[in-house]
C-alpha cells in the first residue's frame, strides 16, 4: 500500500493558540513518519476548514485518508457534524472517499479519549506546574 493521507481535526478557535496546536502537532506528525501525508483543517472559524483540505486530498496521490480528530471527547463535531461532512452514516467509522477518478477507503478515527498518555501528560503538566512554583 502506498502513502495514507491524514486529516488532523482541529476545532477552530479566535484566539491563535488552536490553530497553533492543531498545525504544530500536524507537523510533528509529518516529521516522525513517511507514512502520512498530513494535512490540518479545522471546523470553523481557522482555515483551511475541513471541506477545504478534503478537496485538496482529492488531488493527491493517496491509497487511503483517515481522519483524525484531535479532540479529548466525543460531542456534536465528532458524533454528527464531521461525520456528515465525511458523508458517512451515522455511527459509521469506514466509508470511501473519491480522488483522481477512484474510490479509495475512508477511515475516521476515534477522539482522543481516556488514554494512558493522556494521564501521563497530565502528570508531566502537573510536574512542571509544581518545579515553577518551587523556583
Amino acid at each position: 500500500m502506498g502513502k495514507k493521507g491524514m486529516l488532523l481535526v482541529g476545532h477552530g478557535s479566535k484566539l491563535p493558540y488552536n490553530k497553533e496546536l492543531i498545525e504544530t502537532t500536524a507537523a510533528i506528525i509529518a516529521k516522525k513518519t513517511d507514512e502520512y501525508l498530513v494535512k490540518p483543517g479545522f471546523m470553523s472559524i481557522n482555515t483551511p476548514t475541513v471541506e477545504e483540505q478534503l478537496e485538496a486530498f482529492r488531488r493527491e496521490e493517496i491509497d487511503m485518508l483517515v481522519v483524525v480528530p484531535l479532540f479529548l471527547a466525543r460531542g456534536v463535531h465528532i458524533e454528527q457534524d464531521i461525520p456528515e461532512i465525511l458523508g458517512l452514516s451515522p455511527g459509521a467509522r469506514k466509508g470511501e472517499f473519491r480522488l483522481n477518478g477512484k474510490m479509495v477507503p475512508l477511515v475516521y478515527a476515534n477522539p482522543i479519549g481516556s488514554d494512558p498518555l493522556l494521564a501521563e501528560l497530565m502528570l508531566k503538566n502537573a510536574s512542571n506546574a509544581v518545579a515553577e512554583l518551587n523556583h
